[in-house]
């Protein structure tokens, strides 16, 4: 069984061993780039940046609101940092945190997601 720890943390087999919702194959998620997802009527998305492989709500500290400027872009233009497209906040890929905008030093909210055979899982209770 293949697990790849999401948030940076790792993550025990026994955590992996919990099948969890699948999302998507990990290869669907372009390297680096992003891909959104409706889970029980609420919105994450996940981030695919070399070896890290993140998932946030897709949800701005400051309004609210979804963060894509396209559906399922959530990368600014040289794909280095989380945008949100409603007021150009930028976050750090690695950890949520806000550096640029009306939020700054704020964060997203994260959600823990694994790669269990090649599969990209939601890990916990959404």
């Amino acid at each position: 069984m293949e697990a790849h720890p999401g948030h940076g943390r790792n993550q025990s087999l026994s955590t992996a061993l919990f099948d969890g919702t699948p999302l998507c194959r990990l290869e669907e998620i372009a390297d680096p780039g992003s891909k959104g997802f409706a889970v029980e009527g609420r919105e994450l998305f996940v981030i695919r940046h070399g070896p890290t492989l993140v998932a946030y709500r897709n949800s701005c500290p400051h309004t609210g609101g979804p963060l894509d400027w396209i559906e399922g872009r959530f990368l600014d233009l040289p794909q280095l940092h989380i945008l949100c497209a409603t007021h150009g906040a930028l976050f750090r890929i690695e950890d949520g945190h806000c550096f640029a905008g009306p939020c700054r030093g704020q964060g997203l909210t994260p959600v823990k997601v694994a790669v269990v055979q090649g599969k990209v899982r939601l890990m916990e209770e959404w």
